[in-house]
């Protein structure tokens, strides 16, 4: 493996290295790129002068090595500077026996198109045809379906110049992608002679080197007399010119494609740390702070701001953030509230006791108590939480706020008011892996599969747009106290793609017009909470382009825990995931 590449959050730096197809000598090559500014070198693993025949006699018994000595480098070169290719004289599919024979002996490397749907090789006015963007996609998928999704095959995808759709680059980015082979025949002159990408090949390098790919350079130069190095600085001059991480991307850092388990607050007490990280987030609690404002003044008219108190209960206060944002809000409406800051954790209590005795005083009353059994010694004007989780309802907020219900007035408002649950298929190669390498010695051979993952999603597709799952209403009226849920979602793929699993996101309207989301095509900006949630499938499913896609869902509860059960209906059956809770609950 090559040098590391290019941070995912935007960092300018480019891996590029060089393509050879002949080398002699290595150190000396190596050495030679080296002083072009190339990062690593790509090379064959045999040279041509060690290429014989293993089955016929005489050249079978042919004295010497196979391939090159490893003492040629020291380990470490070896696995930072070179990445070996297999020569082009190998090919084990062959039609001739002993051809094949003699070849069979990884990036592999695939053509984002087809040599022959390429605009060169049509006649006339032939437009391409509408398979040539599925062709080469078919042929990777093949080959890492027969290597059973070894997470040590990856791809290197040869840039030609023409390029494939949108939607096929798209579906790309959810293949593990370690490489991106770039002729020099792809370059196009500029007005001073120097070597450019067009803007189709530069969007599409700036995509690639958002998952950490490494751009090797191969052909001999071939403008206008221009060096090798030339191509490297245009390269990194891309690389310094893409567009800052935002917020969000500065936040996720190191966490790209990384499997978390969802927390269960209600049932373990977070750590100082946890909630250090939340508390961190600029959008969150500004925009908690607006809908107090908003319910305060809707509450309380002008003319009864010197007398109409507003009771207003904290429920899951952790350390304290919602009590600050409510008592700016109060500031700024000009009302007043009294507060009751409610919450089980003896360890975030102390934190909270603090800031009574230092900041708050005594309009801030702290209760070291679970919600769901404190009895207050007044009603509540308004209720507001931070009880969501990455797919909404999965950190068991119906349950905490309807256990809470008897503590809010009648005409009492909540606050978030409703929350939706969206799911979406993806297709992802790396999150598979990663999920079948979770396996543990002491459960069944796939329970890691019947579980959700809190994970910052990157190297993906997104198969069809979220749709609508789970929806919860607060306050909830008393013939709603059933938080089991069924749905049935339907989705249409346009291109042939491979179902990994669906992807879980939420909505939340806190007060009026006042939302959060982390759903992509609505998301807060700035706003880092919360993670996708993801819930695999256990065996990879094959879609056909205009094939339907549909996944039933359930959220089933008990009085003492929660869980999900999914399963995929078509275009072909899955096995359930999770029945009965077998594998993974939430625990109330």
């Amino acid at each position: 493996m090559a040098a590391a590449a290019a941070g995912a959050g935007g960092a300018a730096r480019v891996s590029a290295g060089r393509d050879l197809s002949c080398v002699p000598e290595v150190a000396g090559a190596l050495s030679a790129v080296a002083r072009q500014g190339f990062d690593f070198l790509c090379l064959p693993l045999f040279h041509p002068r060690h290429r014989r025949e293993f089955r016929e006699e005489p050249a079978r018994s042919r004295p010497g090595p196979q391939t090159r000595s490893d003492l040629l480098l020291s380990g470490r070169d070896w696995n930072t500077l070179i990445v070996g290719k297999l020569s082009p004289w190998i090919r084990p599919d062959s039609p001739l026996e002993h051809v094949r024979r003699n070849s069979e002996a990884v990036w592999v490397r695939v053509p984002l198109l087809a040599p022959e749907d390429e605009r060169e090789e049509l006649v006339g006015n032939e437009e391409p045809a509408r398979g040539g963007d599925e062709t080469t996609w078919g042929w990777w998928h093949d080959f890492r379906t027969l290597c059973d999704y070894n997470k040590r095959v990856g791809v290197a995808l040869e840039v030609g110049a023409d390029l494939p759709s949108s939607a096929a680059i798209d579906r790309w980015l959810g293949e593990p992608v370690k490489a991106a082979l770039l002729p020099t025949a792809v370059f196009l002159t500029n007005k001073k002679g120097f070597p450019v990408l067009s803007r189709a090949h530069q969007r599409l390098l700036c995509r690639l080197l958002k998952l950490e790919v490494q751009v090797v350079l191969t052909g001999a130069p071939r403008h206008g007399g221009k060096p090798l190095g030339s191509y490297l600085q245009y390269l990194e001059h891309l690389g310094q010119h893409r567009p800052p991480p935002s917020a969000y991307e500065l936040f996720a850092r190191g966490y790209e494609d990384y499997l978390q388990s969802p927390l269960q607050p209600l049932m373990d007490n977070l750590e100082s740390q946890t909630y250090e990280v939340f508390e961190k987030d600029p959008i969150k609690y500004s925009q908690y702070q607006q809908a107090i404002y908003r319910c305060l003044l809707d509450r309380v008219p002008e003319e009864e701001k010197e007398s109409n108190v507003q009771v207003v209960m904290v429920l899951g206060a952790g350390r304290g953030p919602l009590v600050t944002a409510a008592l700016r809000a109060s500031r700024q409406a000009g009302r007043g509230v009294r507060i009751y800051a409610v919450e089980k954790n003896p360890n975030a209590v102390v934190t909270l006791q603090s800031w009574q005795y230092e900041e708050w005083g005594a309009q801030v009353t702290v209760v070291a108590e679970d919600m769901r059994g404190w009895s207050p010694p007044e009603g509540a004007d308004l209720i507001v939480s931070e009880l969501l989780g990455s797919f909404g309802d999965n950190e068991l907020s119906p349950e905490c706020l309807q256990g809470a219900q008897r503590c809010l007035k009648e005409g009492g408002v909540s606050i978030p008011r409703s929350y939706t649950s969206f799911l979406a298929p993806i297709s992802s190669s790396k999150l598979y892996t990663e999920v079948r390498g979770c396996r543990e010695r002491d459960r069944d051979p796939e329970a890691q599969f019947e579980m959700p993952y809190v994970v910052r999603l990157h190297n993906y597709h997104q198969l069809a747009a979220p749709q609508p799952c789970f929806t919860f209403h607060h306050p909830t009226p008393e013939a709603a106290n059933d938080n089991s849920r069924y749905c049935l979602l339907a989705f249409r793929v346009e291109g042939n793609a491979v179902l990994h699993g669906f992807a879980g996101y939420f909505e939340t309207a806190l007060y009026g017009d006042i939302t959060l989301s982390i759903r992509p095509e609505t998301h807060s900006p700035g706003m880092f909470s919360w993670f996708p949630i993801f819930f695999p499938i256990k065996q990879p499913l094959p879609i056909k382009a205009g094939e339907e896609v549909t996944v039933a869902f359930w959220r089933c509860s008990t009085p003492k825990k929660v869980w999900y059960e999914w399963a995929v209906t078509g275009p072909a059956p899955s096995a359930l995931h999770n029945p009965g809770g077998r594998s993974y609950t939430i625990g109330l």
